[in-house]
């Protein structure tokens, strides 16, 4: 037996939130990394015992895209897997039902669910340092019980997931990064931007009909050159504020 953890996580919050909750299982992992845009999805099989960890990140109330995209494409052949998704403190919303159908529709059976909550990847000050210590210890205890439960072979039971169908609507992408004057042309961007935006013969700025905001180039970029328009960002953490304001608690389904 070993878990497949198939994880979308430009900036990270998401990868460490999936890593918790699987922390104390002591068996071998994998990792299938959906940001990974060389990544060949249809051809990842898989068959009898393993486990899958599906994470992403909620992005406006629903599955980011291109990580659902990329999830379509792999083949589950009805292998037991755990969804998670992760929020940065205002609301999932249709986030996890739709990714426990993009999970179905790829042939995996859910076993269980997790709502978890993690550092706002555009406003940080929204769940600022999340997942605390407090986090930390309650998804471990998520992870126990999920893994209880997969032990006895105990995945019979219908999950009651919350979420809408039809999911919410989409919104538009509004916050595209651009390189200021402490860009080096190094290119890290370019290489590891999850939806290829971003040119490398034009590395200062971002396609913004591919880019999707997630952040990645402006978490890595070594010279902190990368950055989104600050009013806007100062309008949408104001837009958001009273939502953001009172702490939101992990959420277990199983």
């Amino acid at each position: 037996m070993k878990v497949i953890q198939i994880v979308f996580s430009p900036t990270g919050g998401t990868r460490q939130v999936a890593e918790t909750i699987i922390s104390q299982w002591d068996i071998p992992v994998n990792e299938i990394d959906l940001t990974n845009a060389q990544n060949d999805f249809s051809a990842f099989d898989f068959t009898g015992d393993d486990i899958a960890v599906i994470s992403v990140p909620s992005y406006g109330g629903r599955v980011p895209a291109l990580a659902a995209e990329r999830i379509k494409r792999i083949h589950g052949n009805g292998t037991r897997c755990i969804i998670v998704c992760v929020y940065g403190n205002r609301a999932y919303e249709d986030t996890l039902v739709e990714l426990n159908d993009i999970a179905e529709q790829s042939g995996f059976y859910v076993a269980a669910a997790v709502g978890a909550v993690a550092e706002h990847s555009i406003i940080r000050q929204y769940a600022a340092g999340r997942p605390d210590q407090q986090d930390k210890r309650e998804l471990q205890s998520f992870g126990e019980k999920i893994f209880n439960k997969i032990k006895k072979s105990d995945c019979s039971s219908v999950l009651q997931i919350p979420g809408n169908r039809p999911y919410k609507k989409t919104g538009g992408v509004g916050l595209v990064p651009k390189a200021d004057q402490h860009c080096t042309s190094c290119g890290l961007c370019a290489r590891n931007c999850p939806a290829q935006a971003i040119s490398k013969t034009n590395l200062k700025t971002a396609d913004s009909k591919k880019c999707i905001s997630c952040m990645r180039c402006v978490t890595e970029c070594p010279e902190l050159a990368r950055k989104v328009n600050g009013a806007m960002v100062s309008i949408a953490a104001l837009a958001i504020k009273n939502a953001c304001s009172k702490r939101k608690s992990n959420e277990l389904y199983i």
